[in-house]
């Protein structure tokens, strides 16, 4: 049994402070303090090249790994770039970048390019900081290490209150951080959520070395800092929410237009396509298929719309009109992978029962680790292992086979055990 098995199975075996909260709450024992203050105060925003030049000397010549967050303006703006970078080290205190100004902060991700940086969910800042020039060869992601760890609760704000004792802010997490200039009380905020995040990164490492899984959230990072940047989403219109009730083809032709053209105006303008035109309102048109504006605007989501834009939309409507059928989109997606779930009774009796086998293994084998499941191995890769197993069931074409999915050195060391007696079962 390894000690991420023994950590899991005793919970006499947690310390308090660092690790996982019991059954009885959080691990830390007083009253959690407010953190209302970074330690040097508010540090001005920098907004030109010259204040730039300051902070990449000072954070080249600091110490340690360095914290690193970025706020964008999700629901007010268009795209996800980012309207602010926070960053901390040791030796060079806090910054706040303003990257509207300085747009371009190559420069400083070259100068902490051998650097570890510190990131809480890692995956939602990298694409953000990517635009601005900053890629970062290393990386601790605080969340993902907590749930390896076992935390139930892995925002930024518990795993601070749980791990450090400290209580952060959160008013201000979803306030629209295009606005300039930016209010005191947000940079406040800002500062704070790089404040301890190197402290909550050492504490994490304490713990997942306590537990045997250090190396486990290594080779996590490392997949996260080498993951190429993710392909454009084919036919992003079909993620219009309500799409499921949507099912002729003209229909759907409908939503696809309405939503290009919506987000061709949201673009132009800068805001978030929601601020443009609901997704119920584009789904209540493609079902209504109205003959006229006047139709369209007793429809919910476009009463309070002017002239003006109602025939703008109605232009659209009436553009599928035309459309030929070999123009029309098709149902469904193409399917690269193995078929839903919840078709595979019907599609693959045999291919079920591994399923099913395969499932109830991975799941004992998270409640074992103490982490979610998702962690520990994707569901995708588990239904494409069962759909298409290897032809000779074992731990090595098992283990190939996970590694053929991206599965991580840790993974196949873990799952494999479990996934060869599930396949096994599956079919006896």
């Amino acid at each position: 049994m390894t000690d991420a098995h023994e950590t899991a199975a005793d919970p006499s075996l947690r310390t308090t402070g660092g690790a996982p909260p019991d059954d009885a709450g959080s691990s830390v024992t007083q009253a959690p303090t407010p953190l209302l203050e970074p330690r040097e105060g508010v540090p001005p925003v920098i907004a030109d090249a010259s204040a730039l030049a300051e902070v990449t000397a000072a954070f080249a010549a600091g110490s340690g790994p360095v914290a690193v967050d970025a706020e964008r303006a999700s629901g007010y703006r268009y795209g996800q770039r980012a309207y602010l970078v926070q960053l901390r080290r040791e030796g060079a205190g806090t910054a706040l970048i303003d990257p509207v100004a300085c747009p371009d902060l190559s420069g400083l991700g070259a100068a902490l390019s051998d650097v570890e940086w510190v990131l809480h969910a890692a995956t939602q800042d990298l694409p953000c900081l990517r635009e601005i020039g900053m890629v970062p060869t290393r990386i601790f992601d605080t969340e993902l290490a907590g749930r390896l760890a076992g935390f139930p609760r892995v925002g930024l704000g518990a795993m601070v209150e749980n791990v450090l004792g400290f209580v952060l802010e959160k008013g201000h997490s979803a306030v629209d951080w295009s606005t300039r200039p930016l209010p005191e009380p947000w940079l406040r905020y800002a500062a704070l959520d790089v404040e301890l995040l190197v402290d909550l990164r050492d504490a994490l490492e304490k713990e997942l070395d306590r537990q045997g899984k250090l190396e486990w959230a290594r080779q996590e990072f490392d997949a996260i800092a080498s993951a190429p940047p993710a392909e454009p989403r084919k036919d992003p219109w079909r993620r219009t929410s309500g799409m499921h009730k949507v099912r002729r083809r003209r229909q759907l032709a409908v939503v696809r237009e309405l939503w290009e053209t919506r987000d061709r105006i949201a673009q132009r303008r800068d805001v978030s396509p929601g601020k443009v035109l609901a997704d119920a309102a584009i789904v209540e048109a493609a079902l209504a298929l109205p003959p006229n504006a006047h139709a369209l605007a007793a429809l919910h989501g476009f009463g309070r719309i002017n002239r003006r834009q109602l025939e703008q939309w109605q232009a659209a409507v009436d553009r599928v009109r035309g459309l030929s059928e070999s123009q029309l989109p098709q149902p469904g997606q193409p399917v690269t992978g193995p078929p839903p779930p919840r078709a595979w009774a019907d599609k693959d009796p045999v291919a079920a029962a591994r399923l099913s086998a395969a499932r109830a293994a991975v799941t004992a084998l998270a409640e074992r680790l103490n982490m979610p499941q998702e962690n520990l191995i994707t569901p995708d890769t588990v239904r494409r292992v069962c759909w298409e197993p290897p032809a000779t069931v074992d731990a090595e074409s098992v283990g190939a086979a996970l590694a053929g999915h991206g599965a991580r050195p840790w993974q196949v060391e873990q799952v494999t055990p479990a996934l060869v007696a599930a396949l096994d079962q599956g079919v006896s």
